[in-house]
């Protein structure tokens, strides 16, 4: 177990202080919206998750057919944005607003990436509860990275992060803690 003590925040703190490239940095947050095989319902819901965030969502497919749930390969089941840069911090204030700025220790993976759910879209700040489409949760997905990660992702010389440029379970806590005031609880 991890625990993010004085201590260790402000050794951090120092560390990023000292070398510029090793500060991490929110890359994109991704939201995700599941709901039962109801097409109509789930454009409604695209409609008003364009308004929550202020980007275009893409609706996804079922990959097979799961009978006890009654969805359908290739059946619509979901709605998923990313968001970037400034629509990502925007958005990312307004849904730590409506969990009470509260992330549980264990919501962090080990590469620093953090993923916590809303269990109704109306705790969202100016968002109105509409009857035609009723409440529905959302997971919210942060990816926290270094400067450096393109090495893995361009084209041409591809190759791998190496484990001691990779964020850390503890560094994703102080940045969160940081820039947004979260608290981390066990």
């Amino acid at each position: 177990m991890t625990v993010l003590t004085p201590e260790v925040e402000s050794a951090i703190l120092k560390k990023w202080e000292s070398n510029p490239m090793l500060k991490p940095r929110i890359v994109k947050v991704t939201v995700n919206v599941s709901i039962n095989p109801d097409f109509e319902r789930l454009k409604k819901i695209v409609a008003v998750l364009e308004e929550i965030t202020g980007s275009t969502p893409s609706l996804r497919k079922a990959k097979r057919t799961i009978r006890e749930f009654g969805v359908k390969k290739g059946d619509y089941i979901a709605a998923a944005v990313t968001l970037r840069r400034n629509l990502a911090v925007e958005f990312l204030k307004r849904a730590l607003d409506a969990i009470g700025y509260r992330l549980k220790a264990s919501s962090f993976d080990d590469y620093g990436n953090v993923c916590f759910g809303v269990k109704e879209h109306i705790h969202l700040p100016g968002v109105k509860y509409d009857p035609e489409i009723g409440i529905f949760g959302m997971d919210v997905c942060i990816t926290i990275e270094r400067p450096g990660y393109r090495v893995m992702r361009r084209r041409r010389c591809k190759s791998t992060v190496p484990r001691r440029h990779r964020v850390s379970k503890l560094e994703a806590m102080v940045l969160l803690k940081n820039l947004f005031g979260v608290e981390i609880v066990k």
